[in-house]
């Protein structure tokens, strides 16, 4: 019989009212796999509940990259691991999974996670890293080249929905919006330093805002602490739209600040370059964006490679998620997704 004492019983900490309110209280979205009936009825409204991410287009995605036992996967944007939990069991036996994430909070969580469920090192390994690196790490492993590699572009519900990350248009939180807070600087330096030439630039190229260069005059050189102070900016900028519109606009500046502090755009230019290479021969990739400016490039980079003979086949047009899909998860919306096969 066991002589160690009891662990004695924690209270959760108190919050004033019936239901707590701050997110940093919401003991639920901070450990959801605790409670499936709030979660079951929070996806049956339509909603994602805080605290987790619904994977997108995961049928579609599977029907293209088609993972085989024995096989070796990269998912280059883990995130939550809804795609990786998916892929896993098919790679099963012999295969294995590659998942890469930059983000230092989410991605201890989520291979933990994913542990939890059986997935040892030896089907697993989980690497803290941007996909630009995707060459680096297949070498580092001892890998030529891997069967399948997805990509999903999306900023993940985790981010979004965590106040102090900074990504929310619609809760106060730090101008942050780095994926890695570890490094880089947040929204609000690169705001309060650049011209505001720069910035319209900055705003057409990352968002194809058309009303950049009023916004940029409006918002160049400025200090903000908090993103629904620039949210509130923005909108106070735009007087003679409909609020629909200037909620629209608001999202397109996140947008485009978003994808400079984190130099999205460059890191996927790198990866398309260098994915023929890092693909066995009849491999297969599969690439989700979410904004015109992620999949002019992959149309591009995957028509470049099938003119050159980089790849055997590629989609001749983009799939999106189905009215089911859009209805049950309304943040799949936007998505499109285009494949490609050495």
């Amino acid at each position: 019989m066991s002589s160690d004492p009891p662990v004695p019983h924690k209270r959760r900490s108190r919050y004033p009212g019936k239901n707590p309110r701050r997110f940093e209280e919401k003991y639920k979205e901070h450990d959801p796999e605790k409670y499936p009936d709030t979660v079951a009825h929070v996806l049956a409204s339509g909603k994602t509940p805080a605290g987790m991410h619904v994977p997108i287009m995961v049928g579609e995605i599977l029907d293209v990259l088609a993972p085989q036992p024995g096989e070796t996967f990269v998912d280059c944007t883990l995130g939550y691991g809804g795609h990786a939990l998916e892929i896993l069991p098919r790679l099963l036996p012999d295969g294995r999974l590659i998942g890469l994430d930059v983000d230092p909070l989410e991605q201890p969580r989520t291979e933990e996670r994913l542990r939890s469920l059986g997935f040892g090192p030896g089907v697993f390994q989980v690497r803290r890293a941007n996909f630009a690196g995707l060459p680096r790490t297949l070498t580092d492993l001892g890998l030529t080249g891997a069967d399948g590699i997805l990509a999903d572009l999306g900023v993940s519900s985790m981010q979004i929905d965590t106040p102090s990350r900074g990504f929310s248009v619609k809760t106060p939180g730090p101008l942050d919006m780095r994926m890695n807070p570890n490094k880089g600087q947040p929204v609000s330096a690169l705001l309060a330093k650049i011209a505001a030439e720069e910035l319209e630039t900055l705003l057409r190229e990352n968002a194809d805002e058309p009303r950049a260069a009023a916004l940029a005059a409006r918002l160049a050189g400025r200090t903000f602490s908090l993103t629904t102070e620039l949210a509130e900016t923005v909108r106070s900028a735009l007087p003679n739209i409909s609020g629909d519109e200037r909620d629209k606009t608001v999202r397109r500046v996140f947008q485009a600040l978003r994808v400079a502090v984190n130099d999205e755009f460059t890191a996927l230019d790198t990866l398309l370059k260098h994915l023929p290479s890092c693909l066995k021969a009849g491999g297969r990739v599969a690439i989700l964006t979410f904004h015109s400016g992620e999949d002019r490039r992959v149309k591009k980079a995957f028509l470049a490679g099938l003119r050159d003979g980089h790849y055997s086949d590629i989609a001749s047009d983009v799939r999106r998620p189905g009215a089911t899909e859009r209805r049950d998860n309304p943040r799949s919306t936007s998505a499109k997704l285009r494949w490609a096969v050495r």
